[in-house]
């Protein structure tokens, strides 16, 4: 029969383990990198950028354009004037039709713009049965700014920091991502260790209130610490029931950030094993500002306040443009006629506008522009202080944390034993039930700080890897700039 019930036991044992899965914080952490919806929302930015990237590249490639109109037709009356003054109205039946093919090339280290054209014009007159053929068979026209500000410049300086930076940003938001389960983890973790001391408690508390009323029913005991008891085990009840909830509501938060099927059950196993690795400060300061996007973000930052001053000094001198063209056309009444002798064409032409006076405003955007630089430098000063102190702080942490967690998994200990101490001295008489709810609530604070240190060293170790982009578990960097 004993043996009929263990093997019964054993059974539904297996059946549970089987529709539940066992996570460690490793797996969970992979799980979020993988497939949460986070990391595919920083898999799609990082892909943002890299077409961004790829828009800026292209733009400084030449590119070959057709353009133009089909045929369109126009039927009215128009106006024509006559030598002696007066005014005719002529009808008019006519189509017209033209067509460009365009190679433009954009000149980055001036900022202008060079293209080679060869467009053709049919205009056929139906009334009068005559038609034409008008083009030029090619066409070299350069458009010249001058002393202007070149976007072409600027954009090579800048785009390439800010696609270097998202690349960066790319595995800072990972090692984000890596916390943000990790801080998860531990939610569920804690609800879990609050349900089994619940569970632990209530079960215990009925005993004890069963062994009240066992000295109470003999006169061993008043009926103010049977009271007593019996609200203990209240507490308790509802202690349980309110594990229950956060369980399901921690539970449901973790599988809503790893992506999980609702029907997918998990229980955490507690990380006790705790990376081993040795760091300093000055390293970790030296792989941050190697490696991080902000330091890079820094850089480009700098940049764009000189390209604002820039922009301002090249807008004293308004539309100022250079053009000049030249090419060969002709006109003809058949297609081939326009390859027959074609004749010179050529243009040159100074733009400008330039104020001769405007009451001080060439002077208020300069120095404005100028003291959004002095104002930037200032922040990025600040920024960087900032960021380096970020890295201080938590680098000196760690060493904290690791005695923090020794010091309360050695109070856990103790609190257990404790416990287990005050508990058999209750139940033989030698104390009251005052002393051993004190005990049994020092054993349970005890846990719980085990389990917040562990959080803590683990959400901080995860920082850490964000802040400087470098496992120092593995000795190995989490960015490659050849990549």
């Amino acid at each position: 029969m004993n043996k009929q019930i263990l093997f019964i036991a054993f059974s539904l044992i297996t059946f549970c383990s089987l529709g539940q899965n066992k996570f460690t914080i490793e797996e969970v952490i992979d799980r979020a990198r993988a497939q949460s919806p986070a990391s595919k929302r920083t898999e799609t930015t990082k892909e943002t950028k890299y077409w961004q990237y790829r828009t800026f590249r292209a733009g400084y490639n030449p590119q070959l354009a057709i353009s133009g109109n089909a045929p369109s037709y126009n039927q009215n009356f128009a106006q024509v004037i006559q030598p002696d003054g007066t005014r005719l109205f002529q009808p008019i039946n006519q189509t017209n039709s033209f067509a460009n093919l365009g190679l433009l090339q954009p000149i980055r280290w001036t900022g202008g713009m060079i293209s080679a054209n060869t467009n053709f014009n049919f205009f056929n007159d139906i009334s009068r049965t005559q038609s034409s053929w008008n083009g030029n068979i090619l066409n070299i026209r350069l458009d010249q700014p001058v002393y202007s500000y070149n976007p072409y410049k600027w954009d090579r300086r800048t785009e390439p920091l800010r696609y270097e930076e998202s690349k960066r940003e790319f595995v800072e938001q990972l090692e984000a991502i890596s916390q943000n389960a990790a801080d998860l983890f531990f939610q569920v973790i804690r609800a879990q260790i609050d349900e089994q001391i619940a569970t632990f408690n209530l079960a215990n508390n009925d005993t004890i209130f069963k062994i009240e009323q066992g000295r109470y029913n003999i006169g061993t005991t008043s009926q103010d610490k049977l009271l007593q008891v019996e609200l203990q085990l209240l507490r308790s009840r509802q202690d349980v029931a309110q594990a229950k909830i956060n369980i399901q509501n921690s539970s449901l938060l973790l599988r809503i950030y790893l992506g999980l099927k609702d029907d997918e059950s998990f229980e955490l196993t507690l990380p006790e094993n705790l990376p081993s690795f040795t760091m300093n400060l000055e390293e970790a300061l030296t792989y941050a500002r190697k490696n991080r996007a902000a330091y890079i973000a820094f850089e480009r930052r700098r940049i764009e306040a000189d390209r604002e001053v820039a922009r301002a000094r090249g807008g004293r001198l308004n539309n100022a443009t250079v053009s000049a063209s030249y090419g060969l056309n002709n006109v003809g009444l058949v297609i081939n006629d326009l390859y027959r002798n074609p004749q010179q064409q050529q243009q040159f032409n100074l733009s400008f506008s330039i104020p001769v006076f405007n009451w001080g405003r060439n002077k208020a955007s300069m120095n404005t522009a100028f003291a959004n630089k002095k104002l930037n430098d200032f922040i990025i000063a600040q920024d960087e202080i900032n960021t380096d102190q970020e890295i201080i702080t938590q680098v000196r942490q760690f060493d904290l944390l690791r005695l923090q967690i020794e010091i309360t998994k050695k109070s856990d200990e103790v609190a257990r034993e404790r416990y287990n101490v005050a508990q058999n001295r209750y139940l033989i008489g030698k104390i009251d039930i005052t002393n051993l709810n004190i005990a049994l609530r020092e054993k349970d604070d005890a846990k719980r700080s085990y389990v917040e240190a562990l959080r803590s060293f683990w959400t901080s170790y995860f920082n850490l890897r964000r802040l400087t982009l470098f496992d120092f578990t593995s000795g190995t960097l989490l960015y490659n700039p050849e990549k």
